[in-house]
């Protein structure tokens, strides 16, 4: 399929290729974010999307990974799909259970973790990320949970995934509505000197593809998923998106994996919406 060429669906995405069958936007953004986790050790992974993706890793691609909660789990192997980072099923079986000071003063910016992966209200072109409110600050049209742990792990982790479930201008956005977790990339740009542990935003998964981060630290357009043109994704985008060299059409999910994810890892659908 021509990326260039290829019209958008509607409703339910439709894979093609052998072996495959229709999917929803939740299952092709758990699926495409787990193979960008191969090869990864350490996740300090978000819940919601984020963790989903964890788990298909651990019984496919990656089943070494190793999951880190910001309530302080580490090595979490819950019997169940988690549902809050407090969520007492992640004590069950996990390799450790850390207090605050140790999981953020020692962990995190002692440089373990490999990949932090979260999720945002709004993006910039260079991985900054709004988590906090939509709007003015001392009005907002929308008031959210606010950071979390996302500024440290932000700061501190290798890299940093990002998933997001609407890929439209106000999420895809010039300038954000409030910086909740600067990316290390700007500050970088600002002054080459500023100690910075992590590269910042690399990787990007939205609904209509895939971003990935050039020399500069600007996401850029690597894959588009199928039936999405990148004259659509640039339309979609509030800064002028660059598209990568060799930009390819995102493989669809595969049986296997959506069996994985609708009958072992999520059956009661608490991410596949």
């Amino acid at each position: 399929m021509n990326p260039l060429t290829a019209q958008p669906p509607a409703g339910t995405l439709p894979a093609s290729g052998a072996g495959t069958a229709a999917y929803t936007s939740s299952e092709l953004l758990a699926t495409v974010s787990c193979r960008q986790l191969r090869g990864t050790r350490r996740v300090f992974a978000g819940i919601g999307l984020p963790t989903l993706a964890v788990a298909l890793a651990q019984k496919s691609t990656s089943p070494d990974i190793e999951q880190v909660y910001e309530s302080g789990v580490c090595g979490a192997h819950p019997p169940k799909l988690p549902e809050t980072i407090a969520d007492a099923s992640l004590a069950t079986g996990a390799e450790a259970i850390l207090a605050m000071p140790v999981l953020f003063g020692y962990v995190l910016q002692g440089g373990w973790i490999d990949v932090g992966f979260l999720g945002a209200a709004q993006i910039d072109r260079y991985g900054s990320l709004n988590s906090s409110v939509i709007g003015d600050w001392h009005a907002p049209d929308v008031r959210l949970p606010g950071s979390g742990g996302a500024a440290e792990v932000m700061a501190n982790s290798a890299e940093v995934f990002v998933v997001m479930r609407r890929h439209d201008p106000s999420s895809f956005v010039l300038e954000l509505d409030f910086c909740t977790s600067p990316s290390p990339a700007v500050a970088r740009r600002m002054d080459p000197l500023v100690p910075a542990q992590g590269r910042g935003v690399t990787t990007v998964i939205s609904d209509l593809g895939v971003l990935k981060a050039d020399d500069d630290g600007e996401l850029c357009l690597a894959s588009v998923h199928e039936g999405v043109t990148v004259e659509q994704v640039i339309a979609a985008t509030g800064w002028p998106l660059k598209v990568l060299p060799g930009l390819s059409v995102t493989p669809a999910p595969t049986e296997q994996e959506l069996h994985l994810l609708r009958h072992e890892i999520d059956p009661g659908r608490v991410y596949l919406r």
